[in-house]
């Protein structure tokens, strides 16, 4: 139900929409993952399928409009703040 009511939305320029069978998440509700090039990953819970596509396209666009995919806190939509599961480092991790 999630999947088919973000692929309702248009999409902002620059995301791309994939489904996937499960999380593994499941005592947390719907849960979607923010993903991209040399970005940190997000993976956010509790999203309500009725009133969430919107919050959550709104946060994936400000995801996209990061380097690294770190959305500064005030910026970040509330359910965000509130239900981040996991935050994964890139793949190919900066040299420190």
């Amino acid at each position: 139900m999630l999947y088919d009511a973000l692929d309702a939305l248009p999409l902002p320029e620059g995301l791309r929409l994939t489904p996937v069978e499960c999380l593994q998440n499941c005592d947390h509700g719907c849960t979607v993952a923010l993903r991209g090039g040399a970005r940190w990953t997000y993976v956010f819970a509790n999203v309500d399928e009725v009133a969430g596509p919107a919050m959550i396209l709104d946060g994936a666009a400000r995801y996209h409009a990061t380097a690294d995919g770190l959305i500064p806190w005030r910026e970040r939509p509330e359910h965000f703040k509130r239900n981040c599961v996991a935050r994964i480092p890139p793949l190919e991790a900066p040299n420190v």
